[in-house]
């Protein structure tokens, strides 16, 4: 039996609520809003549909419901709107996070908190700050999304299954983040010798024969992808909301793994007192551990200008 509570059930949190069930994460899962009619109706329309998936009990509620919940997601605030970027909703969504601190913790302080809301990083920091919970249980989901759009990029540009690709974005979610391409494989491969070692198996026809992989461009594609789809669209939720519902199953499933989740820092790379996304172990307690990666000096100095830009933001925040 796995409880999880979604806090805002505008497009991201409903999303998610609704990935949990088809995924069948949770046997039960409760929604939570400011506009309980939102919530009621979102909860109705997902549980209608529970015949035909996986068995769950999907239903609107109030914070007192979250008691003994397993995982607690927060994707409420106000939504990024088109040619916003993500640190301008930094104090509106501050605020509401603040509120929301002290009456969820109250009922469920075992939970492990899962931020989604944007900016993630200043919000896992806020709640990291104001919880008072051991910051184990405090999860943002950082550069996760980045690091799946980034594989999916490469995967197409090799014509390869995504999940042989194995490649990350560190620091911020937003516009400071960064690939280090010294890290970056297909299959062990390592991307930065070229495409010479990389073959497409379906008919042996060498990489060199495709466009050189353009680095600047992949990183760009990264950071834009958000913006792209908001322009299109209106909003994010369908990959952020397989993503964190990945997170969810990893937590549930309680076999350590690793991802690029915002977490507290404490020193590491010199870095401290301030929440950004490294690759960390994720496991049945929460987060586990760091993994420490060979960076590279110019990946070291991109990874402390990610952390610069967070800490000028949070120096002009009301917390």
């Amino acid at each position: 039996m796995n409880k999880i509570t979604v806090i805002g059930t505008g497009s991201v949190g409903s999303t998610i609520a609704y990935t949990l069930t088809v995924m069948g994460i949770a046997s039960e899962i409760i929604m939570i809003d400011i506009n309980m009619q939102k919530a009621m109706g979102e909860a109705l329309d997902i549980r209608q549909g529970t015949p035909f998936c996986h068995p769950t009990s999907v239903y609107p509620g109030t914070y007192a419901d979250a008691a003994d919940s397993d995982i607690v997601i927060l994707a409420s605030g106000v939504a990024r709107k088109p040619g916003q970027s993500r640190l301008d909703l930094a104090q509106t969504n501050v605020n509401i996070t603040k509120k929301i601190i002290p009456e969820i913790t109250r009922y469920a302080p075992n939970a492990i908190y899962l931020l989604v809301s944007n900016p993630v990083d200043i919000l896992t920091y806020t709640f990291c700050k104001l919880s008072g919970l051991p910051e184990r249980q405090i999860i943002g989901s950082g550069t996760l999304l980045d690091t799946s759009r980034l594989r999916a990029r490469l995967a197409e540009h090799y014509s390869i299954n995504q999940q042989n690709v194995h490649a990350y974005v560190l620091g911020e979610h937003g516009d400071s983040s960064f690939v280090p391409w010294s890290i970056a494989n297909i299959s062990n491969i390592p991307i930065i010798e070229g495409p010479n070692n990389i073959m497409q198996s379906s008919s042996m026809i060498s990489c060199l024969e495709r466009p050189e992989l353009d680095f600047k461009e992949v990183e760009n594609y990264v950071r834009e992808s958000g913006a792209r789809v908001i322009e299109r669209k209106g909003a994010t939720y369908y990959a952020v909301s397989i993503s964190v519902c990945h997170v969810c199953q990893c937590l549930l499933n309680g076999i350590d793994t690793t991802m690029t989740v915002s977490t507290m820092l404490h020193g590491e790379y010199g870095i401290e007192d301030v929440c950004l996304s490294l690759l960390n172990i994720v496991g049945k307690t929460g987060i586990t551990g760091k993994m420490i990666l060979p960076l590279t000096d110019d990946e070291f100095r991109a990874l402390h200008n990610s952390a610069d830009c967070l800490k000028n933001i949070i120096n002009q925040l009301e917390f």
